[in-house]
């Protein structure tokens, strides 16, 4: 059957591969993001998800649009920092481009998945949940998108909407790859918490979260999937 999806943080990374993971199945999919990407494989609306006015507005125009039948909350935003080196702001701006559009995006769409009585509701979060240098505030933000996770899913148990989430590790994508070249010392800091000894492809991360929109996930609801190449179970040899 053929759904729509939204999508944040849609023109590039996991959201683009998502999209066209998404639409080669034959689903409607809308993004959101700051910047235009002429491959996207449906409809890409610019928007800047830190302007909380211009958020709110966009996910209402598109609410009216569309018949949504899911959301990804991928949009992110990281300022790495030490924890002597946090300032307020910075900090109140990564949770704001984290938090704010999930919550924005999913209660516009929200009404129209429970009158129909089928939804999907991801949430991208992180393995930085589980520690890292420099993610205060990151981190936090993922960790609370967790959070968000298990009480939407109490919330919608019996309304037919799933919400869950997952946490994606080191993965290739074009920033990733900008901050940590072949051969770079971020490069080998990374692989060496992952069991795999490898980094994972967006698609292989999309392939988690379109199991998670699909049908067969109807019994699943509240649960987080790492999606790490091992690094959540640990690389300590005794």
């Amino acid at each position: 059957m053929k759904r729509t999806f939204l999508i944040t943080g849609a023109s590039k990374g996991i959201g683009l591969a998502l999209a066209h993971r998404l639409a080669e199945a034959g689903h409607q999919v809308v993004g959101l993001a700051r910047g235009a990407n002429d491959n996207f494989p449906g409809t890409l609306i610019s928007a800047d998800l830190a302007d909380l006015q211009q958020t709110h507005k966009t996910f209402e125009q598109l609410s009216q649009r569309f018949a949504f039948d899911g959301i990804v909350n991928n949009v992110g935003l990281v300022k790495p920092q030490r924890l002597g080196e946090v300032d307020l702001s910075t900090f109140e701006a990564v949770m704001r481009v984290n938090l704010y559009p999930a919550i924005q995006g999913t209660q516009a769409i929200l009404a129209g998945m429970k009158d129909r009585g089928w939804g999907r509701i991801v949430n991208i979060s992180s393995l930085t949940v589980l520690g890292s240098v420099e993610r205060t505030a990151y981190a936090a933000a993922k960790a609370a998108l967790i959070s968000f996770t298990r009480n939407w899913a109490l919330e919608l148990a019996q309304t037919g909407i799933t919400v869950n989430a997952v946490a994606p590790g080191p993965t290739e994508t074009e920033l990733f790859r900008a901050n940590n070249p072949p051969g770079s010392v971020g490069e080998k800091r990374y692989l060496a918490g992952v069991p795999m000894k490898r980094f994972g492809q967006p698609d292989e991360i999309a392939a988690t979260i379109a199991f998670l929109m699909s049908g067969d996930a109807a019994f699943m609801t509240g649960q987080t999937l790492y999606v790490d190449g091992g690094a959540s179970i640990g690389n300590l040899i005794f």
